[in-house]
Parts: structure tokens; C-alpha cells; sequence
């Protein structure tokens, strides 16, 4: 699958859990899958859970990147004072 059709496996609906992005068809964000991941979270542990495919846990991780490129978050310098 290409970035394109991962990204279509998004959707971000006003009506739908508040208009957060969330894999199409499901009401799962984006976000909880990221989070779960970067917890340490193996794919097959979140598909098992939440009755998913690998492509729609690829499409988070596509969506996350495409919105790193536009956003920044503030992250305190190592050690920073």
C-alpha cells in the first residue's frame, strides 16, 4: 500500500468522536493507536485488541508522519534549565 491509500483509511468526520481522526469506519483514533504504540504496544497485541489490520495500524503511523511535517510540539531540551 502506498502513503495514499493509507491515508484514505483515515477519516476525520465533525459528527464522529468529536472530529478527531480516527481509522475509517471505526471509532478508534489515531491517537490512541500512536500512544499505545510508543507505549510499547506490539502490532498484533493492538490489532488483536481492537479487531484491526495491520494496514489500519500503517495508516496511523502514515497519518502521524504526515502531521509531524506540519506541526511542531515543544519537547524541554536534555537536561534543560
Amino acid at each position: 500500500m502506498n502513503r495514499e491509500e493509507l491515508l484514505n483509511r483515515i477519516s476525520i468526520k465533525p459528527d464522529v468522536c468529536f472530529g478527531k481522526p480516527c481509522i475509517q469506519g471505526r471509532r478508534i483514533w489515531v491517537s490512541l493507536i500512536l500512544d499505545m504504540l510508543a507505549n510499547g504496544m506490539k502490532n498484533d497485541e493492538i490489532i488483536k485488541e481492537y479487531d484491526l489490520s495491520e494496514e489500519d495500524i500503517l495508516a496511523c503511523i502514515a497519518y502521524g508522519a504526515e502531521m509531524a511535517r506540519e506541526r511542531y510540539v515543544d519537547i524541554p531540551a536534555a537536561g534543560g534549565k
